[in-house]
């Protein structure tokens, strides 16, 4: 076997695989099942230890999702093409490979969550993975000139010395004149000889032309799927949802101090653009729910069940707050927090619809994945502005955050608190249920901690010696911010210039006025909330809880 028929044969394998890939990927789209890509990739987060998880999200922050879905389609071509290559000497054994990886698809699509609630239509685009790439696999087999059945090699007729033939000269005598017949047991074969060993698998011919149409044709098939799948909407396109049209809330924000932005430039916009906005998030694909469909189930302990369309909520009372949200996976300094203006339904008043009954203490509420998140009852009722928000910024949620319905709460970290695409809000007791962060390490309830970051100077950069600015944000969600501090090396602790307050959920801005003389300096910055805690020295990692620590910066003045 040369190295030429070994390439053609792992070839053959790989474009097998994808052409059950890449229609089990277009049956995911047009059926609404869960891709095998995707299926596995979830899967493979949901497993994960935390440490990798958290390593993923602070070393490739949103490009961790392109990063894993590249990495499946790595590893299931590898294993195609060596399943390719083993099917040179043993078919069976790279048949039996492509269907593990068939088996793979759906075993991840009916074990994981998935946006599919029929269990048929979720498993589906893998058995479709499994038929057509074992299909393929098969094709490119017969192709190469193997063939599944039993038979044994041909080999030259042995001399049979005069006398010893029999009268068809067909059989082989013993020493004796008796014939002796073939027999499996005896190895004895007329044919090839006294003795033969069978083999299981064995090649008819190379059919060259057979084998580049069959190739030809699951490469095809496989980049056509592949294709079709990406154009195809998948659900409401932007159109659709810029189409919304959001009422005029019955409570609009207030208007925002002129002198709410510091006066520096390079400082994070007061107001975070939608396309700036930080997402972190456990899907592969961005849902894309059509609103006409979406309906939320209020149930558990309560004294009536709710159930709202989309309609229903663009009815209600709407309110319209500026609140800032900050992800649990935030470094110290970390990107992971914006501000942005915010439409919505207060969740306190439906849970007084639905009447909350005695020893109730949690709601859990689920994303359309299947995703859950566990929120205290509290922080739900306590007067804050808890909402189901439907609009971000002056238009409808964006797909990447949550349309068509999503929570808001100011002062908790979004794992507990900002279920994106929610579907069920399960008013219960955490005695009762675990949710999907807290199954993997992470606390139960998660206040934000009180924080700041220096957004000017950057790390290492060039200052001139003279009069010069910092700059950041600090924030304490539903506390408010009282005080923002900066060191210059080990000096004393000096007050920044704080920007005016927009309110007690929302960040504040600051700036820091000083003398920079020649050489490298670190600043550091501390913020005070209005309770009077002073933001701590401590430093924490993200899990379980947020981290905690000083922000500092090092600039070189030259």
């Amino acid at each position: 076997m040369t190295s030429h028929q070994r390439i053609l044969a792992a070839l053959g394998g790989l474009l097998a695989a994808a052409a059950g890939l890449g229609l089990g990927e277009l049956t995911a789209a047009l059926a609404g099942g869960t891709s095998p890509v995707v299926g596995v990739g979830t899967q493979l987060i949901d497993l994960a230890p935390g440490p990798a998880k958290d390593w993923a999200v602070k070393n490739l922050g949103t490009a961790d999702k392109p990063i894993l879905v590249g990495g499946v389609l790595v590893a299931v071509a590898v294993f195609a093409l060596v399943a390719g290559a083993v099917g040179v000497k043993r078919p069976r054994v790279a048949l039996g490979m492509t269907v593990l990886l068939g088996l793979l698809a759906i075993l991840a699509a009916a074990t994981g969550r998935s946006l599919a609630t029929n269990a048929v239509v979720r498993v589906l685009p893998g058995v479709i993975t499994l038929l057509v790439a074992t299909a393929g696999m098969y094709l490119v087999l017969r192709a190469r000139g193997y063939s599944l059945r039993r038979k044994s090699p041909t080999s030259a007729q042995p001399e049979i010395e005069p006398g010893t033939e029999n009268k068809a000269g067909t059989g082989i005598k013993s020493e004796a004149g008796t014939e002796l017949k073939p027999d499996a047991g005896t190895g004895i074969n007329p044919e090839a000889g006294t003795e033969s060993k069978p083999e299981a698998e064995a090649p008819d011919g190379f059919d060259r032309r057979k084998f580049l149409v069959t190739t030809f044709a699951l490469g095809a098939v496989g980049a056509a799927g592949g294709v079709v799948s990406r154009v195809l909407p998948g659900g409401v396109d932007e159109a659709t949802r810029r189409g919304i049209r959001l009422p005029v809330p019955a409570s609009r924000a207030k208007a925002l101090p002129a002198g709410v932005a510091a006066d520096a430039a390079g400082v994070s916009p007061f107001t975070t653009p939608n396309k700036s906005f930080y997402r972190v998030d456990t899907l592969l694909t961005v849902p894309k729910v059509d609103p006409r469909n979406w309906e939320l189930r209020i149930h558990g302990m309560v004294d009536k069940e709710i159930r709202l369309n989309f309609a229903d909520l663009l009815n209600r009372k709407l309110i319209e707050r500026d609140i800032t949200l900050t992800c649990v996976s935030n470094e110290v300094g970390g990107p992971y927090v914006g501000n942005a203006r915010w439409i919505g339904v207060p969740i306190a008043e439906i849970l007084r619809e639905a009447g909350v009954q005695d020893g109730a203490d949690a709601v859990k509420s689920t994303s359309v994945d299947g995703l859950t998140i566990g929120t205290p009852l509290a922080a739900l009722t306590d007067g804050r502005d808890a909402i189901f928000a439907i609009g971000m910024n002056g238009e409808p949620l964006p797909f990447d955050h949550g349309f068509p319905v999503r929570m808001v709460v100011p002062g908790l970290y979004g794992y507990v608190s900002a279920t994106k695409w929610i579907v069920d809000f399960e008013v219960t007791r955490f005695d009762d249920f675990s949710a999907y962060w807290t199954d993997r390490g992470w606390s139960v309830e998660a206040p934000i901690k009180t924080s700041s970051r220096i957004d000017v100077p950057k790390g290492f950069a060039r200052v001139k010696p003279g009069p010069a600015v910092a700059a950041g944000v600090a924030w304490a969600q539903h506390r408010g911010i009282e005080k923002v501090e900066v060191q210059v090396d080990d000096g004393p602790w000096q007050e920044a210039k704080l920007a005016d307050e927009a309110g007690i959920d929302i960040w504040r801005q600051w700036t820091f006025r000083w003398d920079a003389t020649s050489g490298n300096h670190t600043l550091t910055v501390r913020a005070t909330d209005k309770t009077g805690q002073v933001q701590t020295s401590d430093r924490a990692a993200p899990r379980p809880n947020g981290s905690s620590g000083l922000h500092n910066t090092v600039v070189m003045v030259e």
